[in-house]
């Protein structure tokens, strides 16, 4: 008799993640040149506010400026493009490859809204850079209340 066996787990995610670094760690093996983090990747990111700003840095190093997308909306920021793999010459083979590459995507929901018109961004060293002004509180406007 075949039996199945069931594993609970506190959690899932964890799994998930167990399950892809154990198959990237089999297909990198076989072919160290390929490897799941071709598919697409997220770039690290830092943010903090000032008291007028949203600072956002984008580690995108080796990204061609011409590849980084950058739209901005009052309360999101969508980051993508594309990073072209490394190139190992014409007789030479991969031992490790651990830079992602590939198609990149983030979407990043804002705390509070922003001014599209101001926003800014700076490409420099492989960190990008993106200044968002703070859009001022809309004003509140007291209303006299008339008997009849």
């Amino acid at each position: 008799m075949n039996c199945i066996k069931i594993r609970f787990v506190d959690n899932p995610e964890s799994v998930e993640s167990e399950f892809r670094r154990s198959v990237e760690e089999m297909v990198r093996a076989a072919q160290p040149r390929f490897n799941l983090s071709r598919q697409r990747w997220r770039p690290q990111i830092d943010i903090y506010e000032t008291r007028d700003d949203i600072v956002i840095l984008a580690e995108v190093a080796g990204v061609p400026r011409g590849e980084i997308h950058l739209e901005v909306g009052p309360k999101t920021v969508r980051l993508s493009g594309i990073r072209d793999g490394g190139t190992q010459g014409e007789c030479g083979r991969y031992c490790l490859a651990e830079i992602p590459c590939g198609r990149f995507e983030r979407d990043i929901a804002l705390s509070v809204p922003v001014d599209t018109e101001t926003a800014t961004a700076l490409y420099r060293d492989g960190i990008l850079e993106i200044r968002l002004a703070k859009r001022p509180p809309d004003r509140i406007y007291k209303i006299d209340i008339q008997v009849s």
